[in-house]
């Protein structure tokens, strides 16, 4: 299969075929579903708004993105050259902000048909509390959460430019088409691959993790009592339902804003704290110094990847070793050295990483190291281009799909009304509890804090005073 409907085909990238192959075996198709709104405190021209929207899918490749499978199985990817969907349009305003989020909700719990069809939906809506913008639900084969904010920025700023004198055109997008070509071809195979590769096949092998519960050590004592192995280092983090719930946690803007003067003080990015502030969370419960959890690497360092759309993530565990006597700084710092070491190397494909590293150690029966997964979301729309629009408030709101194939995956993100952090954890409800999350985050913040307020204090006292 070459072409499709005259359009060239290629076959998915890596970062895509994890999604692909997940929601196959989900029995929720909706797993892959990403819902999301934008609203502005604006009476909007609704048929610009719509302009705006037909002009962003027009800059936008990865938007345009229709799929197919041959005989075998196979998927494949296809851009179209323009969409020609209309725009719906949905008046929230004779009902309450809860029935509309409640409306929104179900939407993104509906899953796409995905041969040969668009693989996103936009409605422009009016809201009760006199905000007006977009939903929008994609596919995560075709958008992750930074192409998704890039892609909502490009609506308002196509809209804001052709509405509002000063407000300058927004700068191309870049080619999705050519950024997908360059993956593949890493993929086929490079010096760089081989590195990569080699890289985490020394890494595999140096030594064994073990799994540190989030409740402590009880789950991996079933499992070894289970097995009949005392010395089993794996368990299993999932339940025999992906029915999920979405809860979440807010962190006032005054307590963040000292967290991150603490990042801009040491010269560390949020994304080593909050590790470290999880990684000390399970030394603590598990009385154990070897830590490891799954990290999300957006893999968005060139202007290409950044402004190409597409699903970038790729997610590796990341494990760290650290003594009780180390101080929270210097934990700090290892943390640091080790996310850039592995930045250098996160092309490669982690199934791959996964299926080398089960084989290597015989883990069996779905068993693991990594007791859930963590995602750090620097990207917000004041940040990259929305603070030009002067004083016009918005909001932006996450709807969950309610289906998860992971026991916990925890996604740190910024407010746009007051930059405070939202704490997302999105659970299987069988395999997590509510109470279990908030005891976490309880106990997570209180390290964060007596961290940052004493970086000298080894990481072993931080334990025993909070």
């Amino acid at each position: 299969m070459k072409t499709r409907k005259g359009y060239k085909v290629y076959p998915l990238t890596v970062a895509q075929k994890f999604h692909f192959f997940y929601q196959k075996a989900c029995p929720k198709k909706e797993v892959v579903n990403i819902g999301t709104s934008l609203t502005i405190e604006v009476d909007l021209d609704w048929n610009e708004l719509k302009r705006a929207i037909y002009k962003a899918y027009e800059r936008c490749e990865s938007m345009r993105l229709r799929f197919v499978e041959d005989k075998d199985g196979t998927c494949y990817q296809y851009v179209v050259e323009k969409e020609e969907r209309d725009i719906e349009f949905r008046d929230f305003t004779n009902g309450t902000m809860k029935e509309a989020e409640k409306e929104m909700k179900k939407w993104t719990q509906v899953p796409f048909e995905r041969k040969d069809n668009p693989m996103n939906r936009i409605v422009m809506i009016k809201m009760p509390d006199g905000y007006n913008g977009i939903y929008l639900l994609v596919d995560h084969l075709t958008m992750d959460a930074q192409s998704l904010i890039i892609f909502m920025k490009d609506i308002i700023e196509l809209y804001c430019n052709a509405k509002y004198e000063g407000v300058p055109y927004p700068k191309e997008m870049a080619s999705y088409i050519e950024q997908l070509e360059k993956d593949l071809a890493y993929e086929a195979g490079c010096k760089a691959k081989d590195k990569d590769e080699e890289y985490f096949r020394k890494l595999i092998e140096s030594s064994e993790p073990i799994y540190n519960g989030v409740d402590g050590v009880r789950k991996l004592r079933e499992e070894q009592k289970k097995s009949g192995n005392p010395n089993l280092r794996a368990a299993v983090n999932i339940s025999d339902s992906v029915d999920a719930a979405l809860d979440v946690f807010h962190l006032e803007a005054n307590p963040t804003r000292r967290l991150m003067d603490f990042c801009e003080k040491y010269h560390v990015s949020l994304s080593c704290l909050l590790i470290m502030g999880l990684r000390t969370y399970f030394q603590k419960m598990n009385g154990n110094d070897d830590v490891s959890f799954n990290t999300a690497i957006a893999r968005r360092a060139t202007l290409l990847e950044k402004k190409s759309g597409g699903t970038r993530i790729h997610s590796f565990p990341f494990r760290t070793i650290i003594p009780e006597d180390k101080t929270f700084l210097e934990g700090i710092y290892i943390i640091r050295d080790k996310q850039n070491e592995l930045f250098r190397h996160a092309n490669y494909d982690p199934v791959a990483y996964f299926g080398y590293r089960t084989k290597y150690y015989n883990i069996e029966g779905g068993r693991t190291y990594e007791p859930m997964s963590l995602t750090y979301q620097p990207m917000t729309l004041k940040e990259k281009g929305l603070d030009k629009l002067g004083d016009i408030r918005y909001k932006t709101n996450w709807y969950p799909n309610g289906a998860t194939t992971q026991g916990m995956y925890l996604t740190v993100m910024h407010r746009p009304e007051d930059n405070g952090l939202d704490f997302n954890f999105e659970h299987q409800i069988k395999a997590i509890s509510r109470e279990q999350l908030e005891y976490m985050y309880y106990y997570l913040c209180k390290i964060l804090f007596k961290g940052t307020e004493n970086p000298g204090l080894p990481i072993g006292d931080i334990i025993k005073l909070i």
